[in-house]
C-alpha cells in the first residue's frame, strides 16, 4: 500500500469505525456486515484528489472481485460510483492481502453472469435491486 497517499475520512461514523478496526489489525476479516465479510477498496476522489477507503461486501469468484454500487437500494448511486468511474485504478484489500486492480463496469450478459454471485455473497442485494428502478452497477476489479 502506498503510504504517501492522502486520505479523506468517511463521513459516516459506522464506516469510520469499520476502517479503524481494519487499520488497527491490518486485516479485513475482523469486520463483518450481517455476518458477511468485507473488502476495502481504495478509490481516488474525482474532485478532491484524495483517496477514500471504502469497505464493500466481499464478492469474489476465481480470484476476481467485484464492487456492487447498491447504496442499499437507494435511487441514486453511492458517492464512490462517480470516483471509480473517473479513476478506475484502485487497490483492493481482502484479509491481509492487497493488490492493485482496474475497475470495469459490466453490463448485459457479463453482469447477468455475476449478479447471482453478488446475491449469493450478500443476499440483501436482491432486495436492494427490487426496491430501486436503477440497475445496480457492478464493477469487475481486475487484478493488474
Amino acid at each position: 500500500m502506498n503510504h504517501e497517499r492522502q486520505y479523506r475520512p468517511p463521513a459516516t461514523a459506522w464506516v469510520r469505525d469499520q476502517l479503524e478496526t481494519i487499520e488497527a489489525t491490518g486485516d479485513t476479516t475482523g469486520v463483518l456486515v450481517q455476518g458477511r465479510p468485507v473488502v476495502v477498496v481504495e478509490i481516488l476522489g474525482a474532485k478532491s484528489g484524495l483517496w477514500r477507503k471504502v469497505p464493500l461486501m466481499r464478492v469474489e469468484h476465481d480470484g476476481v472481485y467485484v464492487a456492487v454500487a447498491s447504496k442499499g437500494g437507494a435511487p441514486e448511486h453511492p458517492a464512490w460510483f462517480h470516483n471509480i468511474t473517473a479513476n478506475p485504478e484502485v487497490t483492493v484489500q481482502d484479509g491481509t492481502e492487497t493488490h492493485e486492480a482496474h475497475a470495469r463496469l459490466i453490463t448485459g450478459a457479463e453482469r447477468a453472469q455475476w449478479w447471482p454471485r453478488c446475491v449469493e455473497a450478500y443476499p440483501p442485494y436482491a432486495d436492494y435491486q427490487a426496491k430501486t428502478e436503477r440497475e445496480i452497477p457492478v464493477f469487475l476489479l481486475e487484478r493488474r
